[in-house]
């Protein structure tokens, strides 16, 4: 489901994911040798150590989604175009959370700010004011836990 946003500065749904299999990935324990003269073997990065993405990034799978990131207000806070969101629906949102909210029916990622005892949701691009939400509709969906960023290869 694709959600049309008025400004490129919003964030757009991705689909829903089925739940993805475990998958342990190498994951080498790089540690600096000083004052060792010669090579270490290279089997031993790989002693035994593995990493899940699923497990590192998810921590809550019942209550998380994800989310493609369309527009640019989030670049301060290295958020970009096409990045992939994972967000967590069961962390009560604080002040200084990036937090994906509907406001006034517009799906928005933001950062969530106490501005004179008041909310805001922020952006991280100076050409987006801050959006007071104290008399606005608005409903938090959950808080941003990671951001996914893949380089053109």
């Amino acid at each position: 489901m694709t959600v049309s946003a008025a400004q490129p500065s919003h964030a757009s749904l991705a689909r829903p994911h089925p739940a993805p299999e475990p998958c342990a990935l190498p994951h080498p324990h790089i540690t600096g040798r000083a004052g060792i003269s010669g090579f270490p073997s290279p089997a031993e990065d790989y002693a035994g150590r593995t990493l899940d993405l699923n497990e590192r990034l998810i921590k809550r799978p019942a209550a998380t989604f994800f989310m493609t990131v369309a527009g640019d207000s989030m670049e301060g806070f290295g958020i970009y175009e096409g990045d992939t969101l994972v967000v967590d629906r069961s962390i009560d949102a604080r002040p200084g959370h990036i937090v994906v909210a509907l406001v006034e029916g517009e799906v928005v990622v933001k950062r969530y700010e106490l501005i004179g005892q008041r909310p805001y949701l922020s952006s991280g691009n100076a050409l987006y004011p801050p959006v007071a939400i104290f008399d606005l509709e608005c409903q938090v969906w959950g808080v941003v836990r990671s951001v996914i960023h893949e380089y053109a290869v």
